[in-house]
């Protein structure tokens, strides 16, 4: 067993050796670059990446965020491809081809086939002197220095300086499509990502009761209003307009200070001005509003009305905390 020391001594040289790897591919943000991002950009088909061992894993890591963020993009395994995957690729596809050596005898075989039906090309290669940057019709480099592996063989280093290209890719092809948080949410539309990009105000409000009661109702009907509908609060509305809130937390106040309750009226104990959001805004913005205020519950209105509450427990049922 290896001491804490070397352990982390090991650890730290990793992330060493693959920050640094990232750090080197900026001078190969180049003009091949900026042309992978234009064909793709304009082209009417999708995006085909394919490699092989490791370099598929991350090929299909590439995919699903090409996918997430409006970029068409589907996986083929570089030995599925030369087996019966090679019928997926159509007519205005763009092919990705990942190698660290771009020597596999999978990629040799792949690229000339590739080639004949006419589609680019795209090598993110880890190699120049290789058959598949000779094969390319435009080439990403990934090329590393050494693996993280002690023994220089495990791709490490070489799969984060892909995974990193990939990255930089799908971002470029991002902000040329100008696409933005509605668009991701298209994209996101499950779990608790989905619902902080869509979700509203209006769609928490809706599902609770709406209490309310007159500013000149007695203390003990504002218990019950409040106890009936079992969010915390009741909101003191007139004519349609809202004078203020009460919650709990202002009864057990009142409690303290008063032992003669017969007289005492909603109107002397409701908080004049409420915190509210309007029901057309984000509920992670209803959830920014509930932290910052240190409150439980949330006024939600329709402009000047009165139209529900949201309580903390519905972000927290939403998964949006």
């Amino acid at each position: 067993m290896k001491s804490k020391k070397s352990i982390i001594e090991a650890g730290v040289s990793t992330l060493q050796l693959e920050a640094q790897a990232i750090s080197g591919l900026i001078k190969n943000i180049n003009d091949d670059f900026v042309k992978a991002v234009s064909l793709i950009i304009e082209s009417e088909g999708r995006v085909v990446v394919t490699g092989i061992g490791k370099s598929a894993i991350i090929a299909q890591k590439i995919v699903a965020t090409f996918n997430s963020t409006g970029t068409p993009s589907v996986f083929m395994h570089a030995a599925d491809a030369v087996h019966g995957d090679l019928g997926m690729i159509q007519k205005n596809d763009i092919i990705i081809c990942i190698s660290k050596s771009g020597n596999t005898p999978e990629i040799k075989v792949l690229c000339p086939l590739l080639k004949q039906s006419g589609n680019v090309l795209i090598g993110m290669v880890g190699q120049l002197q290789s058959a598949l940057a000779d094969q390319a019709d435009l080439i990403l480099d990934t090329t590393v220095e050494k693996e993280a592996c002690p023994n220089n063989l495990a791709p490490t280093t070489s799969t984060t300086a892909q995974l990193a290209m990939g990255d930089a890719l799908a971002v470029c092809l991002l902000h040329a499509r100008e696409f933005n948080s509605d668009d991701f949410a298209r994209y996101h539309p499950g779990g608790s990502l989905g619902k902080k990009l869509y979700l509203k105000a209006t769609d928490l409000a809706s599902r609770n009761e709406k209490p309310s009661i007159s500013p000149n109702s007695p203390i003990k009907d504002v218990i019950i209003e409040i106890s009936q509908n079992r969010l915390g609060v009741v909101v003191v509305i007139e004519n349609d307009t809202i004078l203020g809130i009460i919650t709990d937390g202002d009864i057990r106040r009142m409690l303290e200070k008063h032992s003669n309750l017969a007289n005492i009226m909603a109107k002397d104990i409701m908080n004049t001005n409420p915190k509210k959001i309007d029901k057309d805004a984000l509920a992670v913005d209803a959830l920014e509003v509930i932290k910052q205020n240190n409150v439980t519950q949330l006024l939600v209105t329709n402009g000047s009305k009165y139209f529900g509450i949201i309580h903390l427990h519905d972000l927290l049922q939403e998964g949006i905390i």
